[in-house]
């Protein structure tokens, strides 16, 4: 596979990025001053079971340290999933994030799509069920990269009841579930032994040059297995001391929600002006169509939005946007407004 991500600031000259779905907050002060405060501590090993961290997430997520294990970013965590489990056939909507898919066939995996349609927004619907029967594994994106949709919670509760009947292990990727202001039905949960849950540091915090992220599970053997695969010291000092730090933060999330809902509202409307097709979103970014070579447009102007037609189930037209702050959102509105009128 060919991988594309957003965030490419290093092969192009970009001054305003908004191809990466990272707070517009930016990193808090007081992950910076723990940064700061704790150099010599860069010095040693990282702590192997990230002790301090973990005991800070269990109390986070109201739930015991041994249902936790840690990576270097939630994509580390995707890849030592797989790597452990080995699954022979899987499941994945599209378009959604493409790591799945990656990590699934580097086990020699089949991997099958559930196509979602343009039409309904591309919505997971209960036409899925019938394709889940005779897999190993499913992956769930929610809300989903790159549409930012939820799945419905009637239509998750029959994939949940299936997979547990059939012991399917269904992975629940919840790296923008703190962007969203809709509660979901598995969020912080891991009741169920096929449950894991996956969860990241990297996009809520803006820590995504830290790598941190985590997964939640109720199987003791799959989380001794996915802590036992891998490197050993895959968290490193810097990222362990960020994560405590950042999880004493008050007030920022609250923020983080209101700045989201607020521009994105406001994102949407400016888009839709333009006469793009504009899916609707409850994450911290949003797909949108049109018709024009956007993306090459704006690269004139030093500004990145993500070019999603190596999605699958995408094609070109297609693109994905952060929101970002205010004055970052309404310089895009205008960068667009200029491109469009002089081509």
């Amino acid at each position: 596979m060919t991988v594309n991500h957003g965030g490419d600031i290093y092969s192009r000259e970009i001054e305003y990025d908004f191809s990466a779905n990272i707070n517009p907050l930016g990193m808090p002060e007081s992950v910076k001053s723990a940064l700061i405060n704790g150099i010599e501590k860069f010095e040693r090993y990282p702590d192997i079971n990230c002790t301090e961290l973990k005991n800070a997430v269990a109390v986070h997520e109201n739930i015991s340290p041994e249902k936790i294990v840690f990576g270097n970013g939630a994509a580390d965590l995707i890849d030592r999933i797989v790597q452990f489990l080995k699954p022979r056939k899987a499941l994945i909507t599209a378009p959604t994030f493409s790591e799945y898919e990656r990590a699934l066939t580097s086990v020699g995996c089949e991997v099958e799509y559930f196509y979602t349609d343009e039409k309904n927004d591309f919505e997971i619907t209960d036409s899925i069920l019938d394709s889940i029967y005779g897999k190993d594994i499913i992956f769930i994106c929610n809300p989903n990269n790159p549409t930012g949709n939820l799945i419905d919670n009637n239509v998750f509760q029959k994939i949940k009841d299936i997979s547990r009947k059939k012991k399917i292990h269904l992975v629940i990727d919840e790296c923008f579930m703190d962007f969203v202001d809709k509660s979901c039905l598995y969020r912080s949960k891991a009741r169920d032994k096929n449950i894991i849950i996956l969860k990241a540091f990297t996009k809520i915090y803006a820590m995504a040059g830290l790598r941190l992220g985590y997964m939640l599970c109720g199987d003791e053997m799959i989380v001794r297995g996915v802590e036992n695969t891998g490197q050993c010291w895959s968290v490193s000092v810097p990222a362990q001391l960020a994560g405590a730090a950042a999880l004493k933060e008050s007030g920022y999330i609250e923020k983080t929600l209101q700045i989201i809902k607020t521009e994105r509202e406001y994102l949407t409307a400016e888009l839709k002006k333009f006469g793009f097709k504009v899916y609707p979103s409850e994450a911290n970014f949003i797909l949108f169509k049109t018709d024009i070579q956007l993306d090459k447009m704006l690269l004139k102007k030093k500004t990145a939005i993500r070019n999603c037609e190596n999605y699958v189930n995408l094609e070109s037209g297609y693109f994905r946007t952060a929101v970002r702050n205010h004055d970052e959102n309404t310089l895009l509105i205008s960068e667009i407004q200029e491109v469009m009128k002089n081509g």
